[in-house]
């Protein structure tokens, strides 16, 4: 127990240019600012918490045109390098990316002005998938609470202050919401709403294949919707994360894959939390015509 919590004070986030990231992401900071963006390269970006894993295998599976056997080819993990990812001695998710043949499928977690400029030099594509904050902000509490590289997110309640001043990993949610949802016009951007996906997730899987340039017929379709619901992907050794070692993620104290629903926040929040959160969210997302569905 004693190295835990000493694993968990050493993990402490160092920041870029204001933003809070893993101190191994910054140590290895001018590699990934120099990352070379090729124009056929498909970005999946998100906030932590939003359905990363989720809209992976949604791609993994249409890009694989829904051969299960393919897509268990390697834990999700491996299959899309994370850009910013760096744990010495392993090789860094930039390391790994330049290692790929093209046409690559590439992860961030990065909001938008801290992105390696050759993303947006080159046109990329960009896959960004948001979800409503108090959902996030529950997630993530419980995420920080099992990962054993982040910094230990404290009582509910202090986390509740933590994440509404953007002092957890790759920053504010408002602000990253926000620099991708501007970035959308100008940009090849399919922004997408994890609560879409969940609400109607064949309408919205067609979205990305047709974003990814690929035809798909219905009985394809109909798979992927089977192949990449919670229920599936959290039986999914694959996709679950449990093959990752117990020093790194605890599933003991919370699985990673946890509920995947939407609306759990209102199991979390108090009557004055919602409250404080709500005015809060007023004044940071004022004049941003985004509309986020807080339950279904």
């Amino acid at each position: 127990m004693a190295l835990t919590l000493n694993l968990k004070k050493q993990s402490q986030l160092k920041e870029v240019a204001g933003i809070p990231l893993q101190s191994t992401t910054v140590d290895n900071w001018s590699q990934i600012q120099n990352f070379e963006a090729k124009p056929d390269d498909l970005l999946i970006c998100t906030y932590p918490k939003a359905g990363t894993t989720w809209i992976q295998e949604i791609v993994d599976m249409i890009e694989q045109d829904a051969d299960v056997e393919k897509c268990q080819r390697a834990i999700i993990q491996h299959r899309h390098p994370f850009i910013e990812w760096a744990r010495p001695p392993q090789p860094s998710g930039v390391e790994k990316a330049n290692a790929m043949p093209g046409p690559r499928i590439l992860r961030t977690h990065l909001p938008t002005q801290l992105l390696p400029p050759s993303f947006w030099e080159n046109n990329c594509k960009f896959l960004y998938v948001a979800r409503n904050a108090k959902d996030c902000m529950v997630s993530y509490y419980h995420f920080q609470r099992m990962n054993q590289v982040l910094p230990d997110p404290g009582t509910w309640e202090e986390y509740f202050e933590t994440f509404i001043d953007g002092k957890v990993g790759w920053g504010s949610w408002f602000d990253h919401v926000k620099g991708w949802w501007q970035k959308k016009d100008r940009h090849q951007v399919l922004f997408l709403f994890y609560e879409d996906i969940k609400k109607d997730p064949k309408h919205e899987i067609q979205k990305v294949a047709q974003f990814m340039g690929k035809n798909l017929d219905e009985t394809v379709l109909d798979k992927i919707v089977q192949e990449t619901s919670f229920e599936k992907m959290k039986e999914n050794p694959m996709t679950n994360r449990s093959t990752v070692p117990k020093s790194i993620l605890d599933q003991s104290i919370s699985p990673f894959m946890r509920k995947g629903t939407v609306g759990d926040w209102k199991n979390h929040f108090t009557v004055a939390q919602n409250e404080k959160f709500d005015e809060i969210y007023r004044e940071k997302m004022k004049g941003i015509t985004i509309n986020f569905c807080m339950q279904l």
